[in-house]
């Protein structure tokens, strides 16, 4: 199974801001998503610039509009994803809990983590087009 854990974005990450002890955070991260490399359950990470520099794709009414950012409620945006394969969701929960605080020590830091869909569950509920995904690589 595949999860994504994600940082949420604060007012500081927004701002393009780095908290105090980026160093020590950033020796953190890097160790234990070393860590997570050596077990082989890491598939991707990285941290995401402040929707300042993003833009959203609205289709409504047959129409498609661009939304530049910034964007309102940065506790409701992301700064960074972590991408793991493991056997199940109670893994997943062992190294979520291990995570380092993305905001730095002593300062308040959320994550969370989502499972991402397989070709079973398009599968499982009738949803054609599963196999076409299958077959470009981008599920399993």
């Amino acid at each position: 199974m595949k999860f994504m854990i994600m940082v949420r974005a604060t007012d500081m990450t927004e701002a393009g801001e780095f908290p105090p002890g980026t160093d020590k955070m950033m020796a953190e991260m890097a160790a234990f998503h070393e860590e997570m490399a050596r077990a082989g359950v890491l598939l991707d990470a990285n941290g995401l610039q402040p929707s300042s520099e993003g833009f959203r794709i609205r289709h409504e009414g047959g129409r498609i509009q661009v939304i530049d950012g910034p964007f309102a409620e940065s506790k409701e945006l992301i700064a960074g994803y972590t991408l793991i394969q493991v056997r199940n969701r109670e893994e997943a929960l062992a190294w979520a809990r291990r995570f380092p605080n993305p905001m730095g020590e002593g300062r308040i830091g959320e994550i969370e983590v989502r499972p991402l869909y397989g070709a079973e569950d398009f599968e499982r509920k009738g949803i054609p087009g599963a196999e076409r995904f299958r077959k470009l690589g981008t599920l399993e």
